[in-house]
Order: C-alpha cells, then sequence, then structure tokens
C-alpha cells in the first residue's frame, strides 16, 4: 500500500533538521523554518555573539497500545538547532518572530541607524 521508490522504514527518524529558507528585502531579511506539527511553545530563538539560535523539538507520537502503527514513516521527530550569523547590519532589539501553519517566520529589520557604505564628498 502506498508504495513508491524511497526506502520504507516504519519506524519515525530521531533527526529532525528543519529546512531555511532566508529572503532580503529593502526592510531586511526574513528567515522561514518549515516546522511542521512544532507547537510555538516547543521553539526557543535566542541571540548572542552575533547569532540566532533556533532551537525546539518536534514530538513523535505517543506510542500507546491501541496507537495506529507506522506503515511508513519519512519525516524526523526530535530536537532540533539551527544557528545563522547575523550580520551588523540587523537591529537585533527589533527581530520579531510567527508561527503559522507550521511556518516560523523570523523578522529581521535592518538597523537604519548604522550606516554600512557612505561616500564623503572632499571640499
Amino acid at each position: 500500500m502506498l508504495r513508491d521508490t524511497l526506502p520504507i522504514t516504519n519506524q519515525p527518524s530521531k533527526v529532525f533538521n528543519p529546512a531555511a529558507d532566508v529572503l532580503e528585502s529593502e526592510q531586511g531579511f526574513e528567515l522561514q523554518l518549515a516546522l511542521p506539527g512544532v507547537a510555538k511553545e516547543d521553539v526557543k530563538i535566542d541571540f548572542q555573539e552575533g547569532q540566532l539560535i533556533i532551537s525546539g523539538e518536534r514530538k513523535a507520537p505517543e506510542a500507546t497500545e491501541n496507537a495506529p502503527k507506522f506503515h511508513r514513516a519519512e519525516t524526523g521527530y526530535g530536537t532540533f538547532s539551527r544557528s545563522f550569523r547575523l550580520p551588523d547590519t540587523v537591529d537585533v532589539t527589533a527581530i520579531e518572530a510567527e508561527l503559522t501553519n507550521g511556518i516560523l517566520r523570523v523578522s529581521l529589520p535592518f538597523d537604519s541607524k548604522k550606516v554600512t557604505k557612505h561616500h564623503i564628498e572632499v571640499r
């Protein structure tokens, strides 16, 4: 049932490494992490020493006596941690995060007070 060409396993993987996308606009960066089945209470976001660290846990379904048994398991469960080095142009005090429909969106606005390039006219 439900066969295809991928290797078949009937045990969920204990490794979960969420995929990440980074987008840039005029206002700053947006980091998007795919966190299907992860509750916002299970996500922790910290900034330290120039790095944004996102960690948490995707909990596996509980194994009870009457629980459904896996016939195919392609998704991973367990703890995860992703680190992203932020440029100095990001205003870390204005970072915001929202988890909606399994996608964590972290807004990383540019610091309008910091200037990374400026031309000075000689008089």
